[in-house]
């Protein structure tokens, strides 16, 4: 079974940055689309889902300043990072009120970009009200999971708070009594996570939560 693995989009028109920078994020284990340009970015942006974006700032053809206001303007809320040869503070005031949530002037130290790109990353993850699953999203609002087929699926408050906390971690194993401390904490069995689980793989398939065996649960992917 596939995993599920952040997305992100990378603009940069320095084709050797670009491509150091995609193998660096694939060995992060993310997702990497990219484009060399403003426009073409603007378009990946803004017809598919990111975890993150990390923009140059010098661009041709639309900057990373101008592309990162668009996507605001469009409501696109995914985090930014921008990256720029431009680093005074002036450059950096404003880099952040054209939306990005983090700027980085080059040269950088690879690590510092990293672990910027981890921060970003786990402020995504604790603030979103939209969660990407693999093969579906899950608007926490409405409680509902949009399956592949563009089927809407509508969760009780229980089987949502499991969904949420599944979904906001992909990458980790809950074990039984985690569970039942952050999604059950009142409840008097833990047979209840159990429960809960049947429920959400019959409403989203199988596959929606897998069970390692020995540790616990962890998201799956919609059918």
């Amino acid at each position: 079974m596939s995993e599920m693995k952040p997305h992100l989009l990378l603009v940069e028109d320095d084709g050797q940055l670009r491509a150091m920078l995609e193998e660096l994020f694939v060995g992060e284990g993310y997702e990497v689309s990219s484009a060399p340009d403003g426009q073409k970015g603007l378009h990946l942006a803004l017809t598919e889902e990111f975890d993150v974006l990390i923009l140059d700032r010098g661009l041709p053809v639309m900057d990373g300043l101008n592309l990162l206001s668009k996507l605001r303007r469009q409501g696109v809320e995914t985090a930014a990072l921008i990256l720029s040869a431009l680093g005074n503070p002036a450059d950096r005031v404003e880099g952040l009120d054209a939306g990005a949530e983090d700027y980085l002037a080059k040269p950088f130290d690879v690590e510092e970009l990293l672990a910027r790109l981890r921060a970003l990353r786990r402020r995504h993850i604790a603030t979103a009200t939209t969660l990407r699953i693999a093969g579906g999203r899950f608007d926490l609002g409405s409680r509902s999971v949009t399956r592949p087929d563009g089927s809407i699926v509508v969760l009780s408050e229980r089987e949502s708070a499991l969904l949420e906390e599944l979904a906001r971690w992909p990458n980790r194993v809950f074990g039984r009594e985690e569970i039942l401390e952050y999604v059950f904490p009142n409840a008097e069995e833990a047979g209840v996570v159990d429960t809960y689980v049947h429920y959400l793989r019959r409403k989203l398939g199988r596959g929606s939560v897998r069970t390692i065996h020995g540790i616990g649960y962890k998201i799956g992917t919609l059918a």
